[in-house]
């Protein structure tokens, strides 16, 4: 077994030797690596591996790419591959590939490199280092043959980093202590759904509450004191042996949208109870006690209201609530009474402020900064706020054929320039963003000019200033727009999230906490909502965000990650804790 001291300590024709592989037939990347000597972490020798091919020129860079064989190819099927890869390719069984199968993947080849002129590349042992299926293969290939080149660039160095790391944890024997079981127990829930086809785990649904029934027998087994509450929240206490100790939170939540991913929400459950578990094991205590909560409902699937959890939690659950009612007619105080809850509890929840050291959630990024950037981990600044409203236009109905363009109430028209004024507006403010998500025309018809439309607006930044000044100009052009072509408006809104800036003192020990692990700190903003928004009423809050694969999808079933990412991130996890200071009063 190849070690870290047998790469600082030899030659650097030895240090060349002994990374022989690790990048296909392009020596020249572990020849200017090896300047970098010594590492003291395989962490660092990756990531200076990772920066000379950043810093390599594009024709070098292309030179790298074409390298690569073809998945099934010609080199395959004449036994010419490297060991490498011929082990990888074996792994995820493209060498028993079936007729039907070969016959798909030779043309994806010759369509691929038709279109841009390099073989296609994928780190086909996958995020675990498993190994993906051909049936993942095939799909993968032919998804990202949709690509623009220079994306497809740009992905292709992205899959080479990631098969270089899978080739360095081979030669150093790199046993990751959190990954595979933080990723495993992500695919044992995945398998409970509300529906057969997809991922989907809908408030208080029998999958949902199968759900909450494995998260609590896993922080049973980690050593946690377990109760699931009255509004569904899983809570798991590491308790602290000091005398008056205080609670430093963490979470986030369990339920998914419709034909979601697997790692949003459940990835800041399942990471921390398996740190937790790594204390427990060791008979580790903090001095502080460690609440990890899964909060039973943010995404509003089900009932049409965000962050149950959590504000039950925080003192803040509108009661109200309890008599909203599901697609079915069922109340959400019967959903809680048929599930075992008992909904005159919830005010109970509320945690005092004064017993909170804080609140620090882990969360998949479910964006690209981090992969665009090649960062790991990321600190998050702040969490955008968030003004969603549902537009109902009314116009006339009335004959496709017979009425003059210029006679025309049109509320499809109305929403495209709708569409366009959104768009353009907030694409002039910092960190700002605008979507209309949702578009419909009831009871349209081919040959009738719409007489209604309806559709969302959800508009986001980092300032409330920034946020409010886009939500008042985009009301204006809706008035504006409205008036001109005679449609009436119908404004209602659904949410107004303020913006939750992180607590400086606690982004500080993150970004301490991801440096003790051999990454350079990286700060973001949060685009996206989280629990920590509500968790911000009662106490400080901050965010450590993991990078996410397949260009940042989220809300799908590409969300991916990978075992290394996360195992990383439990380090710095556990550092944190470690090393963690109560805020100086």
């Amino acid at each position: 077994m190849t070690t870290l001291s047998d790469l600082n300590s030899s030659s650097d024709v030895g240090f060349v030797d002994l990374l022989h592989g690790i990048y296909e037939h392009s020596p020249w990347i572990a020849q200017r690596t090896a300047a970098a000597r010594p590492f003291d972490s395989i962490t660092a020798l990756k990531r200076a591996l990772q920066h000379v091919l950043a810093q390599a020129s594009p024709a070098e860079q292309l030179g790298l790419i074409r390298a690569h064989p073809e998945l099934a190819g010609k080199a395959a099927i004449a036994g010419q591959l490297t060991a490498e890869s011929t082990r990888e390719q074996a792994k995820s069984g493209l060498n028993l590939c079936s007729p039907e199968e070969f016959s798909t993947l030779q043309r994806l080849n010759s369509d691929y490199n038709a279109k841009f002129g390099f073989p296609f590349i994928l780190a086909v042992k996958g995020p675990t280092g498993a190994g993906l299926t051909r049936q993942d293969i095939i799909a993968t290939f032919a998804r990202r043959l949709k690509n623009r080149r220079d994306d497809e660039l740009a992905e292709s160095l992205r899959q080479i980093k990631r098969i270089a790391e899978l080739r360095l944890n081979d030669l150093f024997d790199v046993r990751l202590v959190f990954g595979p079981a933080i990723m495993q127990q992500a695919e044992t829930l995945a398998g409970w759904s509300d529906s057969a086809y997809n991922l989907t785990c809908a408030y208080m649904t029998p999958a949902h509450r199968q759900t909450a029934d494995q998260l609590a027998e896993w922080m049973r087994v980690a050593g946690m004191q377990v109760h699931i509450d009255a509004v569904g929240n899983v809570v798991g206490r590491y308790l602290s042996d000091e005398p008056g100790a205080k609670t430093l939170m963490t979470g986030s939540h369990y339920d998914t949208v419709r034909n979601g991913g697997k790692y949003d929400g459940r990835l800041g459950i399942l990471l921390p109870v398996t740190v937790v578990r790594h204390l427990h094991q060791r008979g580790e205590k903090l001095p502080f006690h460690f609440e990890v909560v899964a909060f039973a409902e943010e995404e509003g699937v089900r009932f049409k209201s965000t962050f149950l959890g959590s504000t039950a939690v925080t003192g803040k659950f509108d009661l109200s609530l309890l008599e909203q009612r599901d697609a079915e007619g069922v109340s959400m105080r019967d959903a809680l009474t048929a599930a075992g809850h008992d909904a005159t509890a919830i005010a109970a929840i509320a945690r005092d402020p004064a017993s909170l050291l804080g609140y620090v959630e882990v969360h998949i990024e479910q964006g690209p900064v981090l992969l665009e950037r090649d960062h790991p981990l990321g600190v998050v600044t702040a969490i955008a706020g968030s003004s969603r409203y549902l537009l109902k236009l009314g116009g006339l109905a009335s004959h496709a054929g017979t009425t003059p363009m210029g006679m025309r109430r049109d509320a499809a028209s109305a929403a495209a320039e709708i569409i366009l004024l959104v768009e353009q507006r907030c694409s002039q403010g910092e960190a700002l963003v605008g979507t209309v998500g949702q578009l419909h025309v009831p009871n349209g018809s081919v040959n009738v000019i719409a007489g209604a439309c309806q559709l969302s607006l959800d508009i986001r930044a980092a300032s409330d200033t920034v946020r409010q000044a886009a939500v008042d100009d985009i009301l204006e052009g809706v008035a504006a727009i409205c008036a001109r072509r005679q449609i009436d408006v119908e404004l209602e809104l659904l949410l107004s999230a303020s913006a939750a800036p992180c607590a400086p003192w606690l982004m500080a020990q993150l970004a301490e906490a991801v440096e003790s692990v051999g990454l350079e700190p990286y700060r973001l903003l949060s685009g996206a909502g989280h629990d920590a928004m509500a968790m911000a009423a009662i106490t400080d809050v901050a965010m450590l965000f993991t990078r996410c694969g397949n260009g940042g999808i989220s809300h799908n079933p590409l969300e991916t990650m990978t075992a290394d990412d996360a195992d990383i991130a439990a380090h710095a996890l556990l550092g944190f804790l470690r090393q963690f200071q109560p805020r100086a009063s």
